[in-house]
């Protein structure tokens, strides 16, 4: 069984939408305009990278990371890495060329048989509604959060609002840094 990753900066109140700049959210940029950069606080990026086999994202992160991560120097541990999509609607047509092979993944029950396939672990950038639909349906095994000391108020959420059973988590790996930010990994109790 495969480990499925969720990595995401997020606000102390649970937004992680627009950190890096992306289009059309008002506080959009949030990692780099309101906190000073510290380079080990970001080693767990590195580090995801060198050890994920996989990534998964939802339509809306695929279309905003292909059109420029591939040509990153940052990202190059993910270029040639096996890409998967969950989207509906999204066709083979739309598939950027230069960013290694993709896979267009329907639903989440072929999330769950990705899951059970040989490999090592799969991660997860972005995709606020992907990630909202596999914790609500037990799919992630571990978190890797950056926590930005910052209350953004509005924006899309890592975690959903819907009505379940308490899901238990365990602190695994934890480290402050002094420009507030927190690293926060925390394996999912099955």
């Amino acid at each position: 069984m495969r480990t499925l990753i969720s990595t995401a900066f997020i606000s102390l109140d649970g937004v992680m939408e627009g950190p890096g700049g992306e289009p059309g959210y008002r506080n959009t940029g949030w990692t780099f305009k309101e906190v000073d950069f510290l380079p080990e606080a970001y080693e767990i990026k590195g580090r995801e990278q060198a050890e994920a086999t996989a990534m998964l994202l939802g339509r809306a992160s695929y279309e905003a990371f292909s059109r420029v991560w591939p040509a990153m120097e940052d990202f190059a541990g993910y270029r040639a890495m096996p890409k998967y999509v969950v989207s509906t609607t999204l066709t083979d047509e739309e598939l950027v060329t230069d960013w290694g092979d993709t896979t267009i993944l329907r639903s989440l029950d072929e999330v769950a048989a990705l899951k059970r396939t040989e490999g090592g672990p799969i991660i997860v950038h972005g995709s606020a509604t992907l990630n909202q639909s596999l914790s609500d349906a037990g799919l992630i095994d571990r978190y890797h959060l950056l926590v930005f000391p910052l209350l953004l108020g509005a924006g899309k959420r890592l975690f959903s609002a819907t009505d379940k059973d308490t899901q238990r988590l365990k602190l695994v790996e934890h480290e402050t840094y002094a420009n507030g930010l927190q690293k926060n990994v925390f394996d999912v109790v099955h």
